[in-house]
């Protein structure tokens, strides 16, 4: 601002009304007051004016009444002011808040003027206050552009993800020509599933053959089954036997932060299919976004429920979507929403589920492919030995024992490296080194030797394959059982095997009661205590095998492991009910222990033998185990009704 400028509207307002007599006395009383409480004077120079290039307000005042002041020059922020003397003299003065400083100073004659600075000081502010908008809005650009895959790593058709108008653009990995490199051939074990998904490939290649029946090509394929079953490794078979376009995507990429974003992508997957008709989309975990409507907190503008209403609508709506085929692979099928499985959108439910005797076989010869095996390695046994086992338990198995095979130093894998790996899997790596005394080992053997003792002789129960006295995780022996291929594939336990279950899980407790005494037990069969107390209430609860409760379920359970579970529900009876339950269970416990006792007790010789040689050798395997049965003069326990009615073993 130029000193014309400021001497205009400002001065002709204010700077001719003088001070009042009053103000000029309370001035002076104010630097009275200030001189007062001095306790020395300030220094002044010959011409009356303070030294330094710093004076007091007060001094200022004195100095410009005295018109000894020739001009000032205000800072931009008006907190200071740089005086120049009649003597030529400069000096500079913090300002107080005084509004009658500019009536004083052209009173009497100061030519004042501001800092030249001020315009610049503008121009810098302005600068200032656009820049940091703009370093705001810029770095919002920029993590908008990394949420949405500006930065390349999203796969999928034309560089999508590529601009700021791409983020609603769908994540779908698209195949022109299927590369996956797996056909059915390399798919085993799930016969029934492949003979489903090899007609849907049939339609695909002869959509005549159906249509000229009248016949509609399946709109979508449901995969269910355990984790690990090969839901995600039939649906690479099929694009690869088809030969048609194929997208595939995991249901998680649809849903984002943002609301809307999900139902864009389905959107925008869908038209990309239908425009490379017929193809098949591919959605791994559907149960990410196919969840019953209704059951969460966000109501009907929740993401999720978005997501789902739009792919409802495109697998079946008003358009429909002729030409593709979905599939999905979950193993939460009791989460999904009913309208999602209802026909005209998944058409056919496919159960992949763990394989059989045979099927394991198979599946053990194409994950045997490029590997080097010796000839002592039967598939057969492997696959009996590996109930419940899946295809990737199945795959790991196998890479498990190519590794220790290389760790060796051998050419080849041996059954030895596939029964270690498969001990490693089911029980941990065995703990190198660790030092057990004669008295824990001998604890341990007759530990083990009592679980193998009265599961081979209790009616109706599963073969011993091996019994170990090697440190495992946290156990210090395990003895493996090889459950009933028949009761495995139909899940229908009767009630003596339960039972049988429980006694020869208390085998190992009365063992040691019956060798050291009940004063030196161990803690050793406190997971023993806990699996036979989880069958025990099962029983009672689900089973409806107690007269007192009745035949009748006083607590849901969960059904099939991978269909989920009813955790964290409240139990639905009553206190009384409940303690009619623990005693149920405690009775059931307690017969399951006396059975135990009885047969380890018939049984003595056959229980000394067993303990020896797991002493010296650390490891007995299923036929050695037999042989000492048969040697032993063993005695088969057969009910538990009445006292010990015994028959000599026989396999």
């Amino acid at each position: 601002m130029t000193n014309g400028a400021f001497a205009g509207a400002a001065r002709a307002d204010a700077f001719n009304a003088a001070p009042t007599e009053q103000v000029q006395q309370q001035r002076g009383e104010a630097v009275s007051a200030f001189a007062d409480a001095s306790k020395e004077a300030p220094a002044v120079n010959a011409d009356g004016l303070p030294e330094g290039n710093n004076w007091r307000y007060s001094e200022f005042i004195k100095a410009v009444m005295s018109g000894k002041v020739e001009r000032v020059r205000f800072s931009k922020d008006g907190s200071a002011l740089q005086l120049t003397a009649v003597n030529g003299a400069r000096a500079t003065v913090i300002l107080p808040n005084d509004p009658e400083l500019v009536d004083i100073l052209a009173k009497n004659g100061v030519d004042i003027s501001v800092s030249e600075g001020e315009q610049q000081g503008n121009a810098a502010s302005l600068v200032g206050n656009l820049l940091f908008p703009l370093v705001a809005f810029g770095g919002l650009f920029f993590l908008f552009r990394r949420a949405q895959g500006g930065d390349g790593g999203m796969g999928g058709m034309g560089g999508m993800g590529g601009g700021p108008m791409d983020f609603g653009k769908s994540k779908s990995k698209f195949q022109e020509v299927p590369e996956t490199g797996v056909t059915f051939a390399d798919v085993a074990g799930v016969e029934g599933a492949k003979l489903e998904l090899q007609e849907v490939v049939d339609f695909l290649k002869n959509p005549d053959k159906y249509t000229a029946l009248g016949a509609k090509i399946p709109k979508g394929c449901l995969l269910v089954g355990p984790p690990g079953t090969g839901k995600t490794l039939i649906a690479k078979a099929v694009a690869g036997e088809a030969g048609v376009p194929f997208f595939s995507c995991a249901a998680s990429e649809f849903v984002e932060l943002f609301v809307g974003v999900g139902a864009s992508r389905v959107r925008d997957l869908f038209e990309k299919a239908k425009a490379k008709a017929p193809c098949i989309i591919f959605i791994d975990e559907i149960d990410a976004v196919g969840r019953q409507r209704g059951s969460g907190m966000g109501g009907g503008n929740d993401e999720r429920e978005q997501t789902i209403n739009q792919l409802l609508t495109e697998m079946d709506g008003f358009e429909g979507n002729t030409g593709v085929i979905v599939l999905a692979a979950t193993n939460r099928p009791d989460v999904l929403d009913s309208a999602l499985l209802r026909p005209g959108r998944f058409d056919r439910q496919v159960t992949v589920d763990r394989p059989d005797v045979a099927g394991r076989i198979r599946i053990l010869k194409v994950h045997a492919r490029g590997k080097t095996l010796a000839k002592d390695v039967d598939f057969d046994k492997i696959a009996r030995r590996t109930p419940g086992f899946t295809g990737a338990d199945l795959e790991n198995l196998m890479n498990e024992s190519a590794i220790l095979a290389a760790r060796r130093e051998l050419t080849e894998i041996s059954k030895e490296e596939i029964a270690d790996a498969l001990e490693r899997i089911i029980a941990g790596a065995a703990r190198e080194g660790a030092v057990m005394s004669e008295k824990k080992k001998k604890l341990v053997a007759y530990h083990e030797a009592g679980h193998a003792l009265v599961g081979a002789l209790m009616p109706d129960y599963d073969a011993v394959t091996k019994i170990s006295i090697v440190p495992r995780g946290n156990a210090g022996g395990l003895t493996f059982f090889a459950p009933s291929e028949e009761r495995l594939e139909s899940g229908l336990y009767s009630r003596t095997y339960l039972e049988n279950q429980m006694a020869v899980a208390m085998g190992g407790r009365v063992a040691e009661e019956l060798i050291f005494g009940a004063e030196d037990v161990t803690t050793g069969a406190s997971g023993d205590f806990q699996q036979v107390t989880r069958t025990a209430r099962m029983m009672i609860e689900q089973m409806g095998f107690s007269k007192r409760i009745g035949q009748i379920a006083i607590k849901s359970g969960g059904g099939n492991s991978f269909l989920g579970n009813d955790m964290g529900r409240a139990a639905d009876y009553s206190a009384a009910t409940a303690a009619i339950v623990d005693e149920e269970v405690k009775i059931l416990v307690t017969a399951a222990y006396r059975r135990a006792k009885d047969l380890v007790q018939l049984n003595m010789d056959v229980l000394h033998a067993v303990a020896d040689v797991l002493m010296e050798k650390e490891n007995i395997d299923g036929d050695e185990f037999e042989r000492i049965m048969l040697g032993a003069k063993s005695e088969l326990y057969l009910k538990a009704d009445e006292p010990s009615v015994a028959v000599p073993y026989q396999n």
